[in-house]
């Protein structure tokens, strides 16, 4: 999960790079790299591409999509603070869904960390008043489906193969982008079209290690670790766009990573 955080964070860093690129345009490519390279990988290794329980698979592709597209329309519609603030709801709502749709045991305290994390974020990021209803209410659309998006991957565990799940991903939401693609394209140029190949990389390294972490280890304790995703936005900012901080900031960078630390220290029964 660490290692899917690095990859996250540097696709996150490379979007940056093209900003005159639509989002879901962006989407596109890295789904087409995603589709074909899954393919490829699946096939080498004979594996059954379209995986075992299909019928999951294809509600993982569609949650997966769902909240994909919704973090990046807020991405681009609400300043990135209160978008990244919105979407890190993600993991306190995987703990919760993964109550019910997993059947996993959340001790109360679990609760009281997840919060102490939360407020780190509030404190790095901040809120925006600027925000109207809408544009929270598609952030919050964003985390909800990438807690619902975890916790199939988690129900995948003992059917599919990591690759299965990975290419149900960008095979259902190839189409969703296309379609609005034609309406925003935005020739890419130059560098952009090496940048848009670095993307599909990083995506596609940080969905493997990702995928493989939900599948092998407790729903609540990974979902965690994806908070540890700030520092890494945080470090890179400082390093590619020197970006600096303020004492706020690092206040929330303790709070956050003392949350991280007390809820994976947590012994969760079977």
């Amino acid at each position: 999960m660490l290692l899917a955080g690095v990859f996250f964070a540097l696709m996150n860093v490379s979007v940056k790079y093209i900003p005159d690129i639509p989002a879901i345009e962006i989407i596109l490519f890295r789904s087409v790299f995603s589709l074909v390279f899954s393919y490829s990988m699946l096939k080498k290794q004979g594996v059954n591409v379209f995986g075992n329980n299909k019928k999951l698979l294809v509600i993982r592709g569609v949650v997966g999509s769902v909240g994909l597209i919704s973090f990046f329309y807020t991405l681009q519609k609400i300043p990135l603070a209160s978008a990244v603030t919105l979407q890190y709801l993600s993991p306190i709502l995987t703990t919760i869904l993964g109550i019910y749709l997993v059947k996993e045991k959340v001790k109360p305290i679990q609760f009281v960390f997840f919060t102490i994390s939360f407020i780190g974020v509030l404190f790095v990021q901040g809120f925006d008043t600027r925000v109207n209803l809408l544009y929270a209410g598609i952030g919050l659309i964003s985390a909800l489906f990438s807690g619902l998006a975890y916790n199939v991957i988690r129900k995948l565990k003992n059917t599919e193969h990591p690759l299965v799940i990975i290419f149900y991903f960008p095979l259902v939401t190839l189409p969703i982008a296309i379609t609005i693609s034609i309406f925003t394209w935005v020739q890419p140029v130059g560098w952009d079209w090496a940048i848009l190949l670095w993307i599909g990389i990083c995506t596609q390294t940080a969905q493997y290690f990702m995928t493989v972490a939900y599948q092998n280890a407790n729903v609540s304790k990974i979902s965690s670790l994806s908070y540890l995703g700030i520092f890494y936005a945080l470090i890179f900012g400082f390093f590619f766009f020197g970006e600096t901080y303020t004492l706020m900031a690092y206040v929330g960078m303790g709070l956050l990573l003392l949350g991280v630390i007390l809820n994976y220290r947590v012994k969760n029964p079977a």
